[in-house]
């Protein structure tokens, strides 16, 4: 039996991507004890000698097979209810990761499954310790920032259309929205996005004109979501 510390330090991690229009959270099924067989997020214990961020990057490639973050990676939350894992007094810091549509990934480490799942699927109590209560603090984080920052762009390629950016709001918003008055927000907001000087084919077979990201850290004013 392995012997687990009396007091320990994980990282886990909300992995968010748009794919096929939906928002999907990267999960991982746990191939070893506690909660073998459950959905959990990709995590796992900080080393002696490893900053946070560092614990981070490395769990989600040793869980997945993907890359380091290619989007957005940032702290999310500290979690520390006593009972939280059976294993012994465990304090997690959990990061939010919002990433453009990626492979599927390749489990490794101690997971036996890992798989991008849409975020409408998972039911209360589903996943193991309390991610869910992780996950929906990094929903509503995710669904938050991008009200006030131009985060959005992290779930697109390094080019992408207004329509392609208003898609990203629409799915992690779960609302629509009318493209007229996103489009005008969008290039009307300083430093939300640059035009690249080049444009692809877009909705019905128009010329759409490609943007990067701009140089914006806040958006001002702010979009605001609609009401549900």
């Amino acid at each position: 039996m392995t012997d687990y510390p009396p007091f320990a330090v994980t990282v886990d991690l909300v992995v968010l991507t748009v794919r096929a229009d939906a928002l999907h959270l990267l999960l991982v099924r746990r191939g070893v004890p506690p909660d073998r067989d459950r959905w959990a997020l990709p995590g796992g214990f900080v080393h002696v000698d490893e900053d946070l961020p560092d614990a981070a990057a490395r769990e989600l490639t040793e869980e997945t097979g993907l890359p380091e973050p290619v989007g957005h990676l940032e702290q999310l939350g500290t979690y520390g209810r006593p009972g939280r894992d059976p294993r012994g007094r465990v304090v997690t810091v959990a990061w939010l990761a919002l990433l453009p549509d990626l492979p599927t990934p390749v489990a490794g480490s101690d997971a036996a499954l890992a798989e991008w799942v849409p975020v409408t699927r998972i039911t209360p109590g589903q996943l193991a310790f309390d991610h869910d209560l992780i996950v929906a603090d990094g929903l509503e984080r995710a669904r938050a920032k991008l009200e006030y920052t131009p985060l959005a762009s992290a779930f697109c390629p390094p080019e992408f259309t207004v329509a392609q950016l208003r898609a990203v709001y629409e799915t992690v918003w779960g609302t629509r929205l009318d493209p007229r008055n996103f489009h005008r927000k969008v290039t009307g907001t300083p430093g939300f996005v640059s035009p690249v000087g080049r444009a692809t084919e877009g909705e019905r077979g128009r010329p759409a004109q490609l943007f990067r990201r701009g140089p914006a850290t806040r958006l001002h004013p702010p979009m605001l979501r609609p009401e549900p």
